[in-house]
């Protein structure tokens, strides 16, 4: 997607009276570019192999990446970006074009690139819930490859098919290529750990290597739970695995800093709500910068993420709200790309975006098309929500604004509680008498609408000021 450089300003929010919250926008404190955090997890499959129709809603609201995991269905359906699928025999000779099978992931990349959504690429296998199931079901794809100089050189082919245009291939912009995902578990990958380390210990010097201008990462943690909320953690059944994913990344980020490995991006995942979820992405940014890895080196990817997953959440103003308010949360935080987790269409509770039998938007794809209005004006905004005390409101509520270069404004308001927020906007020197505003709640969704004087409950609402 084309970025404008634009100037940038800050937004002050705090409240006024106990029950009012006032949002001041000032056009010219300018903090920084809007941040690609909108960028979603596999994108709708509908009509694959042939036009993919539902990509264009990727294309209209202006979503920056597609990370390419679990695509396709179990075991990549069999044909789609996992090394299996593109190296389906892992004896043959990986400098043989004739051993790749690329039609089926090609077809793919093309339907991204056709609509402005650069891949970002994960080399490796999609993931096999049923391994640790009861009745000893097998890992089938993910145990440790058994020669890793080879899988590295296998993905070296696979990164110069969709850069180089090796093997009648592609010259598109793929930068970031992520080796494997969430590896502390069976379900990914099925050997201890210090397998994993070893094995990018091997891979992402060699690619590096290759491919200087690139930048090579991982490794999908299962996240920061355990960092964050010792209470939560002593208190979850699943507490030692909680802190098994602090262990792991302190071992891998000790390990990569030792040894010096390349890490130009660490990804980690959280399905917690959005006040925790940030909570873990300022927990992320701190072990980073414990261990040397600074913003300036490593970027801070969060590329599995979604608010309240569950099938009753699916298509209401809850989820899309608190969306809503994780993405401006984002934005304001730590974080340099995120991924929703995911936009296919499809059933299930990890499908917030699109309706499978109506092959149409729910609410949450609203809040990813308010968010592009201040992207595409190519701001990034500071928002503090605070009441007239000086402490933090009610969380979900929350505020971001950008400006463009021909002087519009756009202002994006979440309200992820469960009561009506009065509320006042002050731009400073706003004098646009042309006004827009739109809101997504419960009983409308992206309707245009008169601003309010209060934010709906579980709502988001963005206001637009033309030009000077």
């Amino acid at each position: 997607m084309k970025r404008v450089l634009l100037a940038i300003f800050a937004v002050t929010a705090f409240i006024a009276q106990a029950d009012v919250l006032r949002v001041s926008v000032d056009p010219d404190a300018s903090v920084g570019l809007v941040k690609p955090v909108n960028g979603v997890g596999q994108p709708p499959m509908i009509g694959a192999l042939k036009d993919w129709p539902m990509m264009r809603y990727l294309k209209e609201a202006g979503i920056p990446y597609s990370r390419l995991h679990d695509v396709g269905g179990r075991l990549g359906g069999g044909i789609f970006v996992d090394i299996p699928n593109l190296f389906p025999d892992f004896d043959a000779d990986e400098n043989d074009p004739g051993n790749y099978s690329f039609a089926f992931t090609d077809s793919l990349i093309k339907a991204l690139d056709a609509n402005g959504v650069e891949p970002f690429f994960r080399l490796g296998v999609t993931i096999e819930n049923w391994v640790g199931y009861s009745g000893n079901y097998p890992a089938l794809r993910t145990n440790p490859p058994k020669d890793f100089s080879k899988w590295g050189r296998i993905c070296e082919h696979v990164i110069r098919h969709y850069t180089e245009g090796w093997a009648n291939g592609f010259t598109i912009k793929v930068e970031n290529w992520e080796i494997w995902n969430e590896p502390e578990g069976k379900a990914m990958f099925d050997a201890p750990f210090g397998e994993f380390m070893r094995l990018y210990g091997t891979v992402a010097p060699y690619l590096k290597g290759k491919f200087p201008h690139l930048k090579f990462g991982g490794y999908g943690s299962c996240g920061f739970y355990g960092g964050v909320d010792a209470e939560y953690v002593e208190a979850a059944a699943i507490a030692p695995n909680l802190r098994h994913y602090v262990d792991c990344a302190r071992r891998f980020l000790a390990a990569a800093r030792d040894k010096g490995w390349p890490l130009d991006f660490f990804s980690f995942h959280s399905y917690s709500a959005p006040a925790e979820a940030l909570r873990q992405v300022r927990y992320a940014d701190s072990l980073l910068d414990e261990y040397g890895f600074t913003r300036e080196k490593t970027k801070r990817v969060f590329n599995e993420w979604l608010a309240y997953p569950s099938l009753e959440s699916l298509g209401t103003a809850h989820q899309a709200s608190a969306i809503a308010a994780e993405l401006i949360g984002l934005q304001n935080g730590p974080c340099d790309i995120a991924c929703i987790y995911d936009a296919r269409c499809r059933e299930g509770m990890f499908s917030p975006l699109f309706n499978p039998l109506t092959q149409k938007p729910h609410k949450a794809y609203w809040s990813f098309v308010a968010f592009n209005e201040l992207r595409r004006r190519g701001t990034a905004v500071r928002v503090a929500v605070r009441d007239e005390e000086g402490k933090k409101a009610e969380p979900g509520c929350c505020a971001a604004a950008a400006r463009g270069a021909d002087g519009s404004v756009a202002v994006m308001l979440a309200n992820a509680g469960s009561k009506e927020r009065p509320f006042a906007l002050d731009v400073a020197r706003a004098r646009r008498p042309g006004s827009r505003c739109r809101v997504i709640d419960e009983t409308r969704t992206w309707m245009e609408i008169p601003q309010p004087a209060a934010l709906p409950p579980r709502s988001v609402l963005l206001v637009e000021f033309d030009p000077q």
